[in-house]
């Protein structure tokens, strides 16, 4: 299993907090279930088909940061692969650790841009609707760390929820263009942007955008 040394389920802690950690959003902290039957509701290959074929051979080390209730994490672990799951909403890890159990699934509590608790190199970073919610000042650390992370060869994925942001949580129309300029700032390369178009949900207002960068050179 990937290890960083820390986990974030550990025996014989004292219960949590009511109260949403900071930089927690309380929107997903008092959704974590409904959103895991949202989230559930598609599978991983519906949701990121368009670069399927760019993932590396399993086994291969994967950090899934923003990993959410476990749809993405638990598809990849299914699928072979090694996954560092990262997600700083303890609710939703609860509900994913719970749904998605698998033993090649180790979960840890951290997030961007700093992810001080993860320690790399990773073959592939996934970030499934993720980005919109850093404000621009992190979007640029956030793209260096992962750049830290990832192995010579290594793959990003981000894929992005473009359209008006709703108003129940803190969120930014972000293009992809936005996140191509950052990771070449970083050293990564675009290899594909998949344009996703309409919302597998059925949000009108809500359309998607996927870019994968790669490190190292052509």
């Amino acid at each position: 299993m990937v290890g960083t040394g820390e986990n974030s389920t550990e025996r014989g802690a004292p219960p949590a907090a009511k109260q949403p950690a900071p930089g927690v959003q309380p929107y997903y902290v008092h959704n974590a279930g409904r959103l895991a039957q949202r989230y559930g509701s598609i599978t991983f290959e519906e949701v990121h088909g368009g670069i399927l074929d760019l993932l590396p051979p399993a086994p291969a080390k994967v950090v899934d940061v923003g990993a959410g209730t476990g749809r993405d994490a638990a598809a990849l672990a299914g699928r072979g692969y090694q996954v560092l799951a990262v997600e700083p909403v303890r609710e939703l890890r609860e509900v994913a650790q719970h749904l998605k159990p698998h033993e090649n699934i180790c979960w840890v509590e951290d997030s961007v841009p700093e992810l001080s608790r993860v320690a790399g190199a990773f073959d592939l970073a996934l970030l499934s609707a993720v980005w919109m919610h850093l404000p621009p000042p992190e979007r640029g650390q956030a793209m260096h760390r992962l750049a830290e992370l990832l192995a010579p060869t290594g793959l990003l994925v981000i894929s992005l929820r473009r359209g008006a942001p709703p108003t129940d949580r803190v969120m930014f129309d972000v293009p992809a263009e936005a996140v191509v300029s950052d990771g070449e700032r970083a050293g990564l390369r675009l290899v594909r942007l998949v344009e996703e178009g309409a919302d597998q949900l059925g949000r009108a207002e809500v359309w998607w955008q996927t870019v994968a960068l790669r490190k190292g050179e052509e």
